[in-house]
């Protein structure tokens, strides 16, 4: 034997079994056949199981499908790994929709439902070699025809960007059905770039290639689907790279740091920062259904044909995807610099003093100065000189600002301190060294205005404090009007001296009270000349106004109500300060009447002035004429504000003072004695202005910086909320309650630091963060409603179902954090009616010249001189099976109609995709 001489020759003894080596047991399964049986245990245990089932052990959803699913195998053979997936929707229809935009590329590639896809675990995904493929596909069908299933299989081949695939698939026992795609990236025939040729291709596919195609007829079902895409604002990158290097550097976006216009040139938030487009375009999907076409010059002048001529429009808005991923990397808006803001007052606890973050001899301080750079000063002159700008007024914000914005205890969005936040958050990136820096060059400002007399800019002389406001506020508001009313600090004499000067232009400090009825330096409706003119009435001085009616009880003469000083200007921690003190004393009421003692003194002066033989009692009926009771007040309430009605005829009035007034050693009283007749024009101011003035100053430069930050940041909040609330939006109302959210959001979350219990490592700086997130989550909606406002202005139905829509895709993923990043994009058709399609069309404006980027048209359907970026197109042929070449074995009776020929194609100008499906009698 062969196997023995072998042994003799070499001299070695080998075990007895090494003799059948030789020998084949046909008996036991090959490699092959094990394969082939592991692809049938997986495809009967996945038939077996059923869609809910796979659902329950973990079936991956597959976006954008509402209803795909698939479920994963690994296999082995010939020392290779494979990997088998089964598709599946869990809807029972087993009908494929053509032009379904959820569609998996194979299911629209081919018109199939449920597939398997082999292949090898490589880094490409797909087999090169075809031999190999040829026989996985073939182990794919022996294993699914012994499950006796009908799943279409596909393997993918050749290189992974030609998208190619080879499958198969068992229609029963008498078809099969065959599938193959491939794909030409580049050097497309011109032929197959028009409908004409891409019709011929098809047809050779079943027609004998001898005949003339133009000149023959034949039954193909067609169907299409062109895609436009509007031109975005924005062909580069440029615009977004500008204002973010410039704000890198140092600077402020502020002004005119771009040349060329862009789509947000009128949003507010544009003079601060130039957004990027969320909306980059709007693409118009137009599809012509199920038609027969019989010739290719049919086919020519469908290719003629205007997109207006399709039987659908389906509209798709392309939203950046870096709106919903969650990332700040590049982003640049309010919420980015107002989380840097948050930084910054996390870090202003470091330091007692503002000057500490600038000073070079300041110990501990290096850190700082080595990674956070302080724009040059030549920046800093610029933003100050914007900021202090003479002539600037306000603007009537307050009629556009949000109704809640109240609550949040920071500036007004155009008052100083306000634009000076917002400045900020650009200035240097918002690190704490630069707002310090920057804080300083400010109040030197400010201090330069009040030596100089001249009044702040961009605050209003309301002769009034807001406590509502921040306390910096405040004070700016204090100190601007202390400038302001010092024009009246040397009145002339003469002035206001007698009743015939009662209309005169009068100091801005001067008023009458509210019970002599209209405002001073207009003479009342009512206003008669008293007729018991004497010599008296040239000694009259400071008089506003005649009080109706009222005469004086010991003088029959009318009562005048005089000019009299403001009350005091008192910002919120002097009024803390006098409470305080009514705290300490304890009788409040004593107390508070001996604190109001200066102004009630003044009011005695200018009641004197004004009415030379007025006695106490007069005093009390004008300024509190609760205190002076009558027979009819005590029996019932005055249906006036005054205690009496007099009239000539009706003199002396009758009455009496009330117990308070009456009592011995009444304050009032006593303080009335006191009072020398005066005008307020020549009385001395009841609050210094050059000491409260340096007092605000004080304040001002002697900040603590945690104290600082804390105003800013409130204010920045705020300024940057009603900034944004100014934008045109529409009639979203999902946006304006995001945004009434927001404030409340804002107001919650900032108390803390208005009301200054906040402290070094509080867990409400972490708040904070959390609400820069929320704030960046709104940012990022309004920007797409303003931008769908803009493009859909005559369309507003449409802006808000998509803005609807893409809300409640967004909403999902914003919670109080960060967007999860699972991979999901948004995408959505909005059915275009036929009333809107104008509008629609109208999107599509005529190329310019300078757009030199578009090639040839070569595509035809033209929309306004544009070409579709994509055509989608699906040839089919029907065949009865009975009767004909196809069905030479059915069996007796049988007669069906099924898709002989499906082919699928995809192109543009500069490339070609094609897949086809050929159903045949096996």
């Amino acid at each position: 034997m062969a196997s023995t001489s072998r042994v003799e020759s070499d001299g070695e003894e080998e075990p007895q079994e090494e003799e059948l080596e030789r020998f084949d047991d046909f008996t036991l399964a090959s490699s092959w056949e094990r394969f082939i049986s592991d692809i049938e245990a997986v495809c009967r245990q996945w038939m077996a199981n059923g869609p809910k089932n796979l659902l329950e052990k973990g079936a991956v959803h597959l976006s954008p499908s509402m209803n795909l699913y698939k479920v994963k195998s690994e296999l082995k053979y010939a020392m290779k790994s494979y990997c088998m997936e089964y598709h599946f929707e869990t809807n029972g229809d087993g009908k494929i929709t053509d032009w379904d935009c959820s569609l998996h590329d194979l299911q629209l590639c081919f018109g199939v439902k449920d597939f398997l896809v082999i292949a090898p675990q490589s880094v490409s995904g797909v087999i090169l070699d075809d031999p190999e493929s040829s026989k996985l596909l073939s182990a794919v069908a022996i294993a699914l025809s012994n499950c006796s299933s009908m799943w279409p299989a596909f393997v993918p081949v050749h290189d992974p960007s030609r998208k190619s695939y080879i499958g198969i698939q068992s229609m029963g026992t008498i078809f099969t059905r065959r599938f193959e795609a491939d794909h030409i990236s580049s050097q497309v025939p011109v032929k197959l770039m028009h409908l004409e040729g891409l019709f011929e291709l098809f047809v050779s596919k079943f027609a004998y290639s001898q005949l003339d195609f133009s000149a023959h007829f034949f039954q193909v079902h067609f169907t299409m689907k062109l895609t436009y895409k509007t031109i975005s604002h924005d062909d580069d990158d440029a615009t977004h790279g500008v204002d973010a290097d410039f704000v890198e550097s140092g600077g402020s976006p502020k002004g005119d740091t771009h040349t060329r216009t862009q789509w947000d040139d009128d949003c507010p938030w544009s003079e601060w920062y130039s957004a990027e487009d969320p909306v980059r375009g709007i693409e118009l999907v137009t599809i012509w259904t199920d038609k027969m076409v019989e010739s290719s010059s049919e086919m020519a002048e469908l290719e003629n044909a205007s997109p207006h001529e399709a039987q659908r429009w389906m509209l798709c808005p392309d939203i950046s995807s870096t709106i919903s991923d969650g990332s700040r990397a590049n982003s640049v808006g309010f919420a980015s610099q107002l989380s840097l803001l948050v930084e910054a007052l996390d870090m202003s606890f470091e330091a007692q003093f503002v000057e500490d973050f600038v000073s070079v001899e300041k110990p501990g301080m290096d850190n700082l100065k080595s990674s956070m750079v302080v724009p040059p000063p030549s920046v800093v002159d610029r933003l100050l000189k914007e900021l202090f700008q003479d002539g600037v007024k306000l603007s009537g914000f307050r009629k556009s600002k949000h109704k809640k914005s109240r609550f949040i205890k920071g500036a007004p969005l155009e008052s100083l301190f306000a634009q000076f936040c917002l400045s900020s958050l650009w200035f240097g990136n918002c690190n704490i060294r630069a707002i310090a820096s920057f804080w300083i060059e400010f109040i030197r400002e400010v201090r330069w205005c009040w030596e100089e007399s001249q009044p702040l800019p961009r605050m209003a002389s309301s002769g009034s404090i807001d406590l509502s406001t921040c306390l910096i506020n405040q004070k700016l508001q204090m100190e601007n009007d202390q400038v302001v009313d010092d024009s009246w600090k040397t009145p002339d004499p003469g002035e206001h001296s007698d009743e015939k000067c009662d209309s005169p232009s009068t100091p801005t400090n001067f008023h009458n009270s509210v019970n002599s009825g209209p405002t001073y330096g207009t003479k009342p409706d009512n206003f008669t000349p008293s007729s018991d003119s004497k010599s008296s009435d040239y000694m009259r001085r400071g008089s506003a106004s005649v009080v109706g009616p009222m005469m004086l009880l010991k003088s029959h003469q009318s009562l005048h109500a005089p000019f009299t000083q403001e009350a005091p200007l008192m910002t919120e921690d002097m009024h803390e300060e006098r409470l305080q003190a009514v705290d300490a004393f304890g009788d409040s009421f004593n107390f508070s009447a001996q604190l109001e003692k200066e102004i009630l003194f003044s009011d005695m002066s200018a009641f004197k002035a004004a009415n030379p033989e007025a006695v106490f009692e007069d005093f009390i009926r004008w300024h509190s004429p609760g205190d002076w009771e009558t027979d009819d007040t005590l029996k019932s309430e005055p249906s006036s504000s005054f205690a009496s009605v007099d009239s000539k005829d009706n003199w002396p009035p009758q009455g009496r003072l009330s117990q308070r007034m009456s009592e011995r050693g009444n304050l009032w009283r006593k303080i009335w004695n006191d009072a020398p007749a005066l005008p307020a024009s020549e009385q001395k101011p009841l609050l210094d202005p050059n000491r409260e003035g340096e007092k605000v100053l004080h304040y001002l430069e002697t900040i603590r910086p945690h104290q600082l930050l804390e105003q800013m940041v409130c204010t920045s909040f705020r300024a940057a909320a009603d900034t944004l609330n100014q934008t045109s939006f529409g009639g979203l109302k999902q946006m304006q309650t995001k945004i009434d959210q927001l404030y409340v959001t804002m107001a919650s979350m900032l108390k803390p630091l208005q009301a200054n219990r906040l402290s070094a490592g509080s867990e409400a700086i972490e708040d904070l963060r959390r609400l820069s997130v929320v704030f960046g989550h709104v940012e990022k909606l309004l920007t797409i409603a303003a931008s769908l406002h803009r493009k859909f202005l005559q369309a507003p139905s449409m802006s808000e179902a998509i803005f609807t829509s893409y809300h409640e895709f967004y909403s999902k993923r914003m919670g109080t954090g960060s967007v999860e990043e699972n991979g999901d994009t948004f995408s959505m058709k909005l059915q275009v009616r036929n009333h809107e399609r104008q509008i629609v069309s109208s999107m599509f404006t005529p190329p310019t010249v300078n757009q030199s980027w578009r090639k040839v048209l070569s595509m035809g359907n033209l929309l306004n001189g544009h070409e579709p970026i994509v055509r989608e197109i699906i040839f089919s042929k029907r065949d009865q099976v009975s009767g004909n070449h196809y069905a030479s074995h059915t069996p007796r009776g049988y007669n069906k109609e099924i898709e002989t020929y499906r082919m699928y194609i995809s192109g543009t100008s500069n490339d070609l995709r094609v897949a086809l499906s050929v159903a045949s009698c096996d």
